[in-house]
């Protein structure tokens, strides 16, 4: 089913289960359907699970431009409105956890029960001060490897995400080629833009609106948002945050660590 934003443009999610609601939000490049495992876990646990699709990636419209922070809380405000959704908890993984970070604080929080962020970029801006964050150099160079070869580049980025060759990480060949497909579904301006909101987007004044029991789940080996600019500044900034490391986890726990990361998020959701 779709549903409509502020400036009409239309948004695919998928709606299953009876319960609680819980809302998935994806990480880029891919697509609401990265959350395929824990969508059919969490509805067979008695949760209604709701993942969409941001604008601009999957099955939703994409727009040549609203790929910031605030345009995409306001979407995230329009799913929750849209569906009549209360005692939400919301799920943000990598650049989803922006918008649970940023609907938080612009839309105070509005219906949200729990938060949980994995392998989120949240806050990952450089911080001169204190030597961590994303380096706008790198940025450039994500940028510059989609403009030249979005295929290749996309490829190669996915074996890190996933840790592939490395001890602790690593999915099969069919998951890699699934999630090129995701990637590749996406619009390249949204793919482009998107690195931009998520690494330069400043979250640390947002996390003063989290007034919710929060959980926090990372690898230990993220290469491609590192736990120290994340994860530990999280919790350096909200104290009440629960944080559950993956040893010699990359980024993309969702799939390398599905089993455990569902225990832990079940256990977060029945408390």
């Amino acid at each position: 089913m779709y549903i409509s934003t502020q400036d009409g443009t239309r948004l695919y999610l998928r709606d299953w289960g009876q319960g609680r609601p819980v809302v998935l939000i994806h990480g880029w490049p891919l697509s609401g359907d990265s959350w395929e495992y824990l969508s059919v876990r969490l509805a067979e646990a008695g949760f209604r699970v709701i993942a969409y699709d941001r604008r601009g990636f999957g099955r939703s419209d994409q727009p040549f431009s609203g790929y910031d922070y605030d345009t995409l809380a306001d979407d995230l405000a329009a799913i929750l409105t849209g569906l009549s959704l209360d005692d939400v908890a919301l799920v943000g993984f990598s650049m989803g956890g922006g918008e649970v970070a940023r609907y938080m604080s612009r839309h105070a929080g509005k219906g949200v029960s729990r938060a949980v962020l994995i392998s989120s970029v949240v806050p990952m801006l450089q911080d001169g001060g204190r030597g961590i964050g994303a380096d706008p150099d790198d940025l450039q160079a994500i940028k510059d490897g989609l403009r030249a070869d979005r295929p290749a580049f996309l490829e190669t980025f996915l074996r890190v995400f996933y840790g592939n060759g490395v001890f602790g990480g690593g999915v099969s060949d069919a998951m890699l080629d699934w999630s090129l497909q995701m990637a590749m579904q996406a619009s390249p301006k949204a793919t482009l833009d998107c690195v931009d909101a998520f690494g330069l987007t400043d979250f640390r004044p947002d996390l003063a609106s989290f007034h919710v029991p929060t959980l926090v789940l990372h690898g230990t080996a993220d290469k491609t948002v590192p736990i120290e600019a994340t994860a530990h500044e999280i919790v350096r900034l909200m104290p009440a945050a629960t944080l559950i490391g993956y040893e010699g986890g990359a980024h993309g726990i969702t799939a390398t660590h599905a089993d455990p990361l569902f225990s832990d998020l079940l256990q977060f959701l029945r408390g």
